[in-house]
């Protein structure tokens, strides 16, 4: 779960790292009552949660009261990248000697976190590591002895430093590796980490990613799941989520349901592998009910690119009796906005396929063949 840029700032602050001065609005009274403790020039930055705000005209900065009271107005209720700016962090805009990268993130290859530092901060690292690699410095860290001090002191003697400065960027380092820790972070991020002319260090930017899985480690950010607004997710996938199911929109024009998150990938690879696009991973779970494949089938069919959908069951804990009645309750329901495709193998197949047959619905038992049945709807509907 990404938290907002404030979030992240407020939480490095509460562990010692620099950060600048500021605070959140949600409206222009609100940014001028801010600066009133910061004074000008100040950076209002759109709070929201996708990266490259900068370049998609999220951060704006101003030099007196008028100027701010106009970003803030351009700003609030704008979309950026398709995430709507409800809010704005008003801060004292940093006058920078240097900047540089720091974060600490996962590598998966390795199966362990790796800090990554940079002497080329304010720009996507990814682009640091096309362009120059030679200036991405790489720390590996062994989950058994973690990142010590020692180890922050070799990154800082690394990007050019000694003396006073070295130890105390190599504290930020250390710092920033325990809030990583401490949140169960996926990324904790400073870029830029900006060098005053003055030898200061501060966190310009921040970001943190806090791995989903240990959300019940942080009760006070877990309802943001579920809350609109307060989170990355597009509507279907927010909606998915209110209703416990595992979904992920994608591009194409193929609906996907399936149980099992196995399944569902193989699903996903037979679609493209004859030649369509899915629209979606929608994974309903072990021993769905009638009442989740309705709930399934209602998110799909509420997918305007969504041609045809394809439902792919193999019953073990799953019944397949109880799909097909989930099939069928959704068709009364709401009808079949949109072609079905079944392939129902497994637990009570037999029941299954006499309940959808007797009521029209044809159903296929090779998943091949009920993919490319899917995909030649969708390309002559597309």
């Amino acid at each position: 779960m990404k938290l907002f840029e404030y979030e992240a700032k407020t939480i490095f602050a509460r562990y010692g790292i620099p950060t600048p001065k500021g605070a959140l609005a949600t409206s222009p009274a609100e940014a001028l009552d801010t600066i009133l403790e910061t004074g000008v020039p100040v950076a209002v930055k759109a709070q929201a949660l996708v990266s490259g705000r900068g370049k998609a005209g999220g951060i704006l900065f101003s030099t007196s009261p008028r100027e701010v009271e106009l970003a803030v107005k351009k700003l609030l209720n704008t979309e950026i990248k398709g995430f709507t700016v409800r809010s704005v962090l008003v801060e004292e805009k940093v006058s920078a000697e240097r900047e540089l990268y720091f974060g600490v993130t996962v590598d998966r290859s390795n199966r362990c976190y790796v800090a990554i530092a940079s002497s080329e901060g304010g720009i996507e690292i990814e682009e640091v590591a096309v362009s120059t690699p030679k200036k991405i410095i790489k720390t590996p860290i062994d989950p058994l002895k973690g990142f010590r001090f020692n180890h922050a002191k070799e990154v800082a003697k690394r990007l050019g430093y000694s003396g006073s400065r070295m130890q105390n960027l190599a504290a930020i380092f250390l710092k920033l590796y325990n809030v990583a820790m401490d949140f169960d972070a996926e990324l904790a991020e400073i870029n830029p980490l900006v060098e005053t002319s003055k030898g200061k260090f501060v966190a310009a930017d921040a970001r943190l990613i806090i791995d989903d899985n240990a959300l019940y480690k942080h009760p006070e950010f877990k309802g943001r799941l579920t809350e609109d607004g307060e989170t990355e997710l597009s509507p279907l996938e927010l909606e998915a989520r209110k209703r416990g199911l595992a979904y992920v929109k994608l591009e194409g024009n193929v609906g996907v349901i399936g149980n099992g998150a196995g399944l569902v990938m193989a699903t996903l690879d037979a679609i493209q592998l004859y030649g369509g696009s899915p629209a979606n991973f929608l994974d309903i779970g072990g021993g769905a009910s009638a009442k989740v494949m309705v709930a399934a089938l209602n998110l799909v069919f509420s997918d305007s690119r969504v041609d045809v959908v394809f439902i792919n069951i193999l019953g073990g804990i799953t019944r397949c009796d109880e799909v097909a009645r989930g099939i069928l309750e959704a068709k009364g329901r709401i009808g079949f906005l949109k072609p079905v495709v079944v392939r129902l193998v497994g637990t009570n197949e037999e029941e299954g396929r006499r309940i959808l047959t007797e009521t029209g619905v044809h159903v296929l038992d090779s998943m091949e063949e009920a993919a490319h049945r899917a995909v030649e709807i969708a390309g002559k509907r597309g």
